[in-house]
């Protein structure tokens, strides 16, 4: 039997748990996951593989009516990252009615001559599961449809099932230890700003960027690391710190234990919180994160 392998894009309106999708699909904590819209930035790659198969999941950020440029260059992401795919996801959120943002990708889908499913996610949380997805349906013509819970994962075994068996053949495209493409530095990052989003008010998390400045592996058991938060205001600095340093401890607190966990031994997290005023619609700053439109593709 020949080898198999291909992408699927995942695509949808913010929060609907693409993230969450995908780190069970994978077995691994790869994308951050919060309950606050628009966590995830940038286009990740997860990879699923078997003796038979790999697949590779392509997690996008949530198609929105974009504020910034950093908005514009996350929907922008997300529009290339459905090109030369073998499929589309369209995951939706069950607990919702179909929105403006589920249109828009089912006109974007129109657009497109790559087959499209439906994963009608959040069925464990749904009051009537039938008519949210008859609702969905009446979107686009999708070739299949799954209704699933990335949360319980019931119905994510099939998906997972299907997905690797439409895969066309072809050759591994990573090495078969990989769950995804991301370097280390972009985990650490994720994973602080994943402790952002979940401890600060509304009005901070999306405001938020992280770099990290110097990771050393002082010894087999100790790995060191500094990083940087960056704000956009003065005032979400403050919030960022908090009294007495309190908040900017407790994010790293949190971090350490997620790190530690990921590289099996003891971490030293130090973190550092600075203001640049209106990075999200500076196309340097963008690109220092890399956010920005440039390399998008």
């Amino acid at each position: 039997m020949s080898y198999k392998s291909g992408i699927v894009a995942l695509l949808g309106r913010p929060n609907v748990g693409k993230s969450t999708l995908i780190n069970h699909l994978v077995g691994s904590r790869i994308a951050a996951v919060s309950p606050k819209p628009q966590t995830t930035r940038t286009r990740i790659r997860a990879i699923v593989t078997t003796d038979e198969a790999q697949l590779v999941l392509v997690d996008t950020p949530g198609i929105h009516r974009p504020r910034t440029k950093l908005g514009t260059a996350m929907v922008r992401t997300a529009q290339l990252s459905a090109a030369d795919v073998d499929a589309i996801w369209h995951v939706v959120d069950l607990t919702r009615e179909p929105g403006r943002e589920d249109e828009w990708v089912a006109d974007f889908l129109g657009r497109q001559e790559t087959p499209a499913w439906l994963v009608a996610n959040k069925m464990d949380r749904a009051d009537d599961v039938r008519l949210r997805v008859a609702a969905f349906r009446d979107l686009y013509p999708y070739s299949r449809v799954y209704p699933v819970s990335a949360l319980t994962g019931d119905g994510v075994d099939i998906l997972l099932e299907d997905a690797l068996a439409m895969l066309p053949e072809g050759p591994q495209l990573f090495d078969a230890d990989q769950v995804t493409d991301q370097a280390e530095d972009f985990y650490i990052a994720e994973a602080i700003r994943e402790q952002v989003l979940e401890l600060t008010r509304d009005e901070v998390p999306h405001a938020v960027a992280v770099v990290v400045e110097e990771k050393i592996h002082r010894r087999a058991d100790l790995t060191y690391i500094r990083a940087t938060l960056y704000a956009e205001r003065e005032s979400q600095r403050g919030i960022l710190v908090g009294e007495g340093g309190r908040m900017s401890r407790e994010i790293g607190r949190r971090a350490r234990l997620v790190l530690e966990e990921y590289f099996g031994h003891q971490v030293f997290l130090e973190i550092w919180v600075k203001a640049e005023k209106g990075w999200r619609d500076r196309e340097d700053w963008l690109r220092r994160f890399g956010l920005g439109t440039r390399g998008s593709g």
